[in-house]
């Protein structure tokens, strides 16, 4: 069901740098994925004879691909090359999604309440334009203005760069952009760009912070109190 605050009293307005806009995470924030994600690695580094520690699931939740297999090589002593590794788990991970991988509660309202508000919304990830094409068949990519993946960036998440470019592609100020992220890899890559941050953890808790509110669930969030978030800062 769409919210039903009226379009008039919500719909972007362009002020100094840009209309205000949102800019959505997909894997753990939109998508019910990070239990995937560690599936299809675990999957990938059993087939090597590797057992991975439940613990590093947490080192590895919401970074760049090629952090996390980095990581994993360490900390196993696996031999394969990362990139051989990497399109292993793509894979596998896309074969996991193709059999059902569920939107996250309060997903499919907002981002119908986005578009019902006219509100400039963009898809910005660190999973590859394969990977994030197969999601798009849920989530539908009528919902977004474009969509980044991690793979079309020089640097990804935590960096800044991502939700600098998406910010500079709709035509406004980072500063005037509410970032929507599940892990603190996401959340530092939004706050180092200059964007108002809304945390909703999923596997790792993300304490407040100046500038950052944590709430439960998509399922707090709406379009009036987005465009709160980055009114409050100006």
């Amino acid at each position: 069901m769409t919210s039903s605050i009226p379009v008039a009293d919500t719909r972007a307005a362009k002020g100094p740098g840009g209309p205000w806009a949102v800019l959505l995470d997909l894997d753990g924030t939109l998508v019910d994925t990070e239990g995937l994600w560690w599936a299809a690695e675990s999957a990938v580094f059993a087939d090597l004879g590797h057992v991975l520690d439940e613990a590093h699931r947490a080192v590895v939740v919401g970074g760049p691909m090629a952090r996390s297999v980095g990581h994993l090589i360490d900390v196993t002593g696996a031999t394969a090359p990362a990139a051989e590794l990497m399109t292993a788990i793509n894979s596998r991970f896309e074969h996991l999604v193709a059999q059902g991988a569920p939107l996250m509660p309060g997903a499919r309202r907002l981002l119908t309440d986005l578009v019902a508000h006219a509100v400039p919304t963009a898809l910005v990830s660190a999973s590859h334009r394969r990977t994030i094409d197969v999601m798009l068949r849920s989530l539908g990519p009528e919902h977004f203005a474009f969509t980044l993946a991690g793979d079309e960036i020089g640097r990804t998440k935590p960096h800044p760069d991502p939700y600098l470019a998406a910010a500079a592609r709709l035509g406004t100020d980072p500063a005037h952009c509410v970032v929507v992220e599940d892990t603190l890899t996401g959340v530092a890559s939004a706050e180092a760009a200059g964007c108002r941050v809304v945390a909703v953890p999923s596997v790792v808790p993300i304490p407040p912070a100046p500038g950052r509110t944590v709430v439960r669930s998509l399922e707090d969030l709406t379009v009036p109190f987005l465009r709160s978030l980055r009114t409050s800062l100006h």
